[in-house]
């Protein structure tokens, strides 16, 4: 086990979380909301993770990983579109939203999870900044990896039931970054060895 020092991986996601919440606690605003982007693997779990845990703001913060609610391996822009309806949309408006959990083993929604209007929100996922939905979000963060470096963690975080699905999903990635460029949209950029 390496210590965070001796790991280049981790000290770039403690660097980063840092900075967005010292971005988030600039807003002066009781319930941000944080969208964070980039490919698979490129670090965006980890680092919403850690955020979590230096949330600046009193009260806790929702954590919404767009995994979740992905409709299925084709449904990276689906996944976002439910995303800006479900939860963005409302919260913006100062109203309860409502999202519901895709089970991936079932291939069908799950139950319900509410959003508090109240609370900050950090969402986190592949797709997930966008120019409709950079206007909903207070604070946008891409991250960016080697290709080389975000397969290898993907593959070993989710192994064999992500493997054939790798080229599928990565090609709807490619079509989002084309597409939004979300790297533009980006009040931070993160780079993740």
């Amino acid at each position: 086990m390496h210590s965070r020092s001796d790991d280049p991986v981790a000290a770039a996601l403690e660097h980063a979380a840092a900075l967005i919440a010292d971005d988030v606690r600039t807003l002066a605003a009781a319930n941000p909301v944080v969208l964070i982007d980039g490919c698979s693997g490129a670090g965006k779990t980890s680092l919403a993770q850690r955020l979590l845990g230096r949330w600046p703001v009193v009260g806790r913060v929702q954590l919404i990983a767009l995994d979740s609610i992905y409709p299925g391996w084709d449904g990276l822009d689906a996944g976002v579109e439910r995303a800006e309806e479900w939860i963005l949309r409302p919260h913006g408006r100062g109203l309860l939203g409502t999202w519901r959990r895709w089970d991936w083993e079932q291939g069908t929604e799950a139950e319900s999870h509410a959003v508090d209007p109240a609370l900050g929100v950090i969402i986190e996922g592949s797709g997930s900044l966008t120019p409709t939905t950079a206007r909903l979000a207070d604070v946008r963060v891409w991250v960016e990896a080697p290709d080389h470096s975000r397969k290898s963690r993907a593959l070993r975080r989710d192994g064999e039931t992500y493997r054939p699905h790798w080229d599928r999903w990565a090609a709807q990635e490619r079509r989002h970054v084309e597409r939004d460029a979300p790297r533009a949209l980006a009040t931070r950029i993160v780079e993740i060895p």
